[in-house]
């Protein structure tokens, strides 16, 4: 958890909204609350004099709608946004704008704390990247030069910290968020635009890259073994040669997986004993 309270903006026409929000915020201290604003254009100066980490922002407003705002947000100071709406069929188009969660109205206070919980979890990995830049920049000039290549940055990294990786990956499901342990993934898909997570016997569906995805899962357990395929290595069961150098894997649930001739380096990593 940031040391620094989490600095928070609601955006709102509606009164009785905005105070059910500022209610509900007060029971978690590391939530700060440093403005409410009635609509898109006091949203939008709001945001460039406070610079707030998370906004919760109305869709549906008079005059400019949430989405209009988020348009006109400058990408360094586009804070984290959770959407709130009286309209399920908005749900979509909030992710599709790249929210990090949405609440439906009349807001339900279980619904509440997932998203709070959500929005801590993005705030930690920020930070985490935020840090990792500051590193990078304090390198660079401790050596007098502008710029440190990723090489001497990793050794610097490994030096100085263990690397964190997600233990929770937050995926909605239907109108609800379901918080997926990732030591459960069993292996992961890509479907054009979209990841497929399995886990448990169920196949969750992401709106995320693979190089994303990838970045933020442990490659001591999740291997990238085909250009649209990362697989949990504990998983792995058995590895059968095909032709060409490529190699299926059979994981303990049944499925087969291949592993390509690009990715044959993997094969010592799945053969290699773990615990």
């Amino acid at each position: 958890m940031s040391a620094r309270p989490i600095r928070a903006l609601i955006v709102d026409d509606e009164e009785l909204a905005r105070r059910g929000l500022e209610i509900r915020l007060r029971g978690y201290p590391d939530i700060e609350i440093v403005g409410q604003c009635v609509n898109g254009r006091e949203a939008l100066a709001a945001i460039s004099e406070s610079q707030p980490d998370l906004m919760f922002l109305d869709i549906q407003m008079p005059g400019l709608s949430g989405f209009d705002v988020l348009s006109r947000i400058p990408q360094e100071s586009m804070p984290m946004v959770v959407f709130v709406t009286a309209y399920d069929r908005y749900a979509l188009d909030a992710f599709d704008a790249h929210a990090l969660d949405y609440l439906l109205k009349p807001i339900n206070d279980a619904r509440f704390g997932q998203a709070l919980t959500h929005v801590r979890e993005h705030w930690e990995q920020r930070n985490a990247v935020a840090q990792r830049e500051k590193l990078m920049s304090l390198l660079a000039q401790t050596r007098g030069t502008s710029s440190i290549d990723e090489q001497t940055l990793r050794e610097q990294l490994a030096a100085t910290q263990e690397p964190r990786y997600a233990e929770i990956l937050p995926i909605r499901d239907d109108s609800d968020t379901v918080r997926v342990h990732v030591s459960t993934i069993d292996w992961i898909d890509a479907a054009g635009d979209y990841m497929c997570v399995h886990a448990e016997g169920r196949t969750y569906v992401l709106r995320e890259t693979m190089k994303s995805l990838a970045s933020i899962l442990d490659p001591k357990i999740f291997q990238r073994v085909h250009r649209s395929t990362i697989v949990n290595v504990k998983r792995v069961r058995r590895l059968r040669p095909h032709t060409n150098g490529e190699y299926f894997l059979t994981l303990e649930d049944g499925q087969e997986i291949k592993l390509s001739r690009s990715y044959r380096d993997r094969v010592d990593q799945l053969l290699q004993r773990r615990p």
